[in-house]
């Protein structure tokens, strides 16, 4: 037996508790979230990017841009991107300052359609997240995900997760 591995650092019980917790709550919550947007065809991916082009001033970002805001790879974003695409909801251009870009434009119709489908997300977020929490409890949990994703993003670790993202797709 090879005594120079060092032993991982398990997780107390009160860490378990929580990392369960965790794992649980997000899963219900991601799941339930993404079941209340099905009543519009939609799922949770799609209008997270619908909502972030709404929110741009000329309702455009850089595919590669929404694709790190996302955590998704290029091909998994380009395949969300054709699928909204197909319903007039985006179209992609050249980036107008560097044409070997590509930037997603949410259209007319599509702006139509996030403005008409918010009220059932924001809904449902108050409904199974905001109404579970007090104020202080919920600005806590706000930096303690702030805090997780500075620290994972700043390990490097994301590109490496892209980059194996990509080479699956």
């Amino acid at each position: 037996m090879n005594t120079d591995t060092p032993q991982p650092r398990w997780l107390d019980a009160q860490e378990q508790q929580v990392w369960r917790e965790y794992l649980r709550a997000s899963r219900l919550l991601e799941a339930t979230l993404d079941r209340d947007l099905q009543a519009h065809g939609l799922q949770l991916s799609e209008y997270e990017i619908l909502s972030m082009l709404s929110e741009q001033p000329d309702r455009r970002l850089r595919m590669s841009v929404i694709a790190e805001l996302v955590v998704q790879s290029r091909s998994r974003l380009t395949h969300t991107a054709g699928r909204l695409e197909s319903r007039g909801w985006v179209r992609r251009e050249p980036c107008a300052g560097d044409r070997r870009g590509v930037e997603l434009v949410l259209t007319d119709t599509g702006f139509a359609e996030i403005t008409r489908m918010a009220p059932t997300h924001v809904g449902s977020v108050r409904d199974n997240l905001l109404a579970h929490l007090c104020r202080k409890d919920l600005l806590a949990l706000g930096r303690a995900m702030a805090a997780i994703s500075n620290g994972i993003e700043s390990t490097g670790v994301c590109d490496q997760v892209r980059e194996a993202q990509e080479q699956r797709a």
